[in-house]
C-alpha cells in the first residue's frame, strides 16, 4: 500500500479531515473501507462528481476497498447543502432510472473483484425503504439535538433567505444513516466528500459514535475554482459538463480540456491526472517553456477522454480535432463526431437546395464579420472550404462537395473554425 494521504496532500485534494494522524495511522494498518455518496438528481453525473470519483480511485490503487453509493433514497429529497432555495422533486420512477445511469457511470472507474480491494456498489433505498417513519424517529432522529441542526451553516442560510421545509431539513439524518449502516455491514471506517459536504460527513462520524461507539472518519476535497473566476466544470454560457456522452458529447468533452487556461493545468493535472508526480512536473514545465503547444492541455485531455468514453472515442476526437484545423482527412470523419464537432463552432444553417457563395456563408457563419470582410480573406489566400483554399471570390460549393451530404467545414487563416449545415426540408 503507498500513502495516499501524502499523494492527496500532493495533488492538493484534502480540505478538511477529521484527524489526519489518526486516520493515516488506520489506512497503514491494513486495507480500510471507504464509500463516497452521489444522488441522483440527473440523469448523469459531471465533471465535478468526478473528482470524487477519481479519489475513490486513487484509494483503491493505494490498497484499499472503495463503495460507490447511489441516493436510492437521498436523491428523492435532494441535499439543501449550497442551495438556495427548496428543490423540485422528481419522481420515484424517474430518480429510479438516473439510479441506475448512475450506478453504471461510477461503476465505470473501479475494479470489481473478490479481493480484499475489491469494489462495491450501493444504493440506501435498500435500507430506508423498508424503515418505517416510526422506526426512523426513535433509530435515528433521537441522536440528533434540534439545537445543533439548527446551528449548521446551510439551515442558518436558508432559514435566513428563503426557508426550509422539514424534508431537506432531515437529509443529514438520511445521509448520516448511510454511513452507520455501511459501517454495519461492510466495516466501513471513512466517508469522503466535497467540502460542502462536511456538516453532513461529521454527522455520520457522530452517528457511528454515538449508537456503535465506534470510531470513523471523514475527509473532504476542495471545491474547485478556476483562475477566471468561472465556475469548473461550466461552459461559457453556464451549461454543465456531463459525464453521458448523449448530453455532452466526447468532441465537446475533449475540447474542455484542451481549452484549459494555463494558469490551471497544473491544478487540473494534480486534481484529475494519474500520471506520477514526476510526469506532471514534466508537462508543467514543457507548458510553462513553450505554452503555444499546449503540451500538458492536450496529455490531459487525451487521459480524461480515454478515462470517460474510452480510447476508441478519443481517437476518432482527435481526428476530428485535427481535421478541422486542415491536419486530417476530413471526409474520413464519421457523421456523428463531426456534427459533435461542429456544434462547437460558429455555425450557419441553410435550407436545402442551392447552397450560398461562399462569401455569404463566411458572414452568415460569424468568421466575417461581413461580406466585404469575407471577400477580403478569400483574396488574401485565407479561406478554407473543406480544407481547400477557396481561390475565387465567386466561389459556390457544389452538392457534392457535403460532408455527409449535409455539412460543409469553412476555416479563416490557421485558427478560426466554422460549420454551414443543411437542415432538413420543414
Amino acid at each position: 500500500m503507498t500513502d495516499i494521504l501524502d499523494d492527496l496532500a500532493w495533488r492538493d485534494l484534502i480540505a478538511q479531515s477529521t484527524d489526519l494522524d489518526e486516520l493515516r495511522a488506520m489506512l497503514a494498518a491494513g486495507p480500510v473501507t471507504l464509500y463516497c455518496g452521489f444522488d441522483p438528481t440527473a440523469p448523469s453525473l459531471h465533471l465535478g462528481n468526478l473528482i470524487q470519483i477519481l479519489t475513490l480511485r486513487r484509494f483503491q490503487q493505494a490498497g484499499h476497498r472503495p463503495i460507490g453509493l447511489v441516493g436510492g433514497a437521498t436523491g428523492l429529497i435532494g441535499d439543501p447543502s449550497g442551495k438556495s432555495a427548496e428543490r423540485v422533486l422528481n419522481s420515484e420512477e424517474t430518480v429510479a432510472g438516473w439510479v441506475e445511469r448512475i450506478h453504471g457511470q461510477v461503476s465505470k472507474f473501479l475494479d470489481f473483484d473478490e479481493s480484499p480491494t475489491g469494489a462495491t456498489m450501493v444504493s440506501n433505498l435498500d435500507w430506508t425503504g423498508p424503515m418505517s417513519a416510526i422506526e426512523f424517529l426513535r433509530d435515528i432522529g433521537k441522536h440528533f439535538p434540534v439545537n445543533r441542526m439548527l446551528a449548521r451553516e446551510t439551515v442558518k442560510a436558508r432559514l435566513d433567505s428563503t426557508g426550509m421545509s422539514y424534508t431537506e431539513f432531515s437529509y443529514v439524518l438520511l445521509q448520516s444513516m448511510d454511513f452507520l449502516e455501511l459501517y454495519r455491514r461492510h466495516g466501513c471506517r471513512l466517508q469522503t466528500g466535497g467540502s460542502d459536504q462536511w456538516g453532513n460527513l461529521t454527522a455520520g462520524v457522530d452517528l457511528i459514535r454515538r449508537v456503535e461507539g465506534g470510531s470513523a472518519h471523514a475527509l473532504t476535497t476542495p471545491l474547485l475554482t478556476k483562475a477566471d473566476g468561472s465556475k469548473f466544470g461550466k461552459t461559457a454560457g453556464g451549461e454543465t459538463y456531463w459525464l453521458d456522452p448523449d448530453l455532452t458529447s466526447p468532441y465537446a468533452f475533449y475540447q474542455f480540456w484542451i481549452n484549459a487556461d494555463d494558469r490551471d493545468v497544473e491544478k487540473f493535472l494534480k486534481v484529475f491526472s494519474f500520471r506520477s508526480h514526476e510526469e506532471i512536473g514534466e508537462l508543467v514545465k514543457e507548458g510553462t517553456d513553450r505554452p503555444a503547444a499546449r503540451a500538458p492541455q492536450r496529455a490531459l485531455a487525451e487521459e480524461m477522454t480515454t478515462m470517460v468514453h474510452g480510447a476508441d472515442e478519443t481517437a476518432r476526437v482527435i481526428a476530428a480535432s485535427r481535421a478541422l484545423f486542415g491536419q486530417g482527412v476530413l471526409e474520413e470523419l464519421d457523421e456523428r463526431t463531426l456534427r459533435a464537432a461542429l456544434a462547437e463552432v460558429p455555425r450557419a444553417e441553410v435550407p436545402p437546395g442551392a447552397l450560398p457563395s461562399v462569401v455569404d456563408l463566411l458572414a452568415a457563419s460569424g468568421l466575417c464579420k461581413s461580406k466585404s470582410e469575407a471577400r477580403r480573406a478569400i483574396t488574401q489566400g485565407g479561406a478554407y472550404l473543406n480544407n481547400a483554399k477557396v481561390e475565387s471570390e465567386d466561389a459556390v460549393p457544389d452538392v457534392s462537395d457535403l460532408l455527409h451530404g449535409r455539412f460543409l467545414v469553412l476555416r479563416r487563416g490557421k485558427r478560426n473554425v466554422g460549420g454551414v449545415e443543411v437542415t432538413a426540408a420543414s
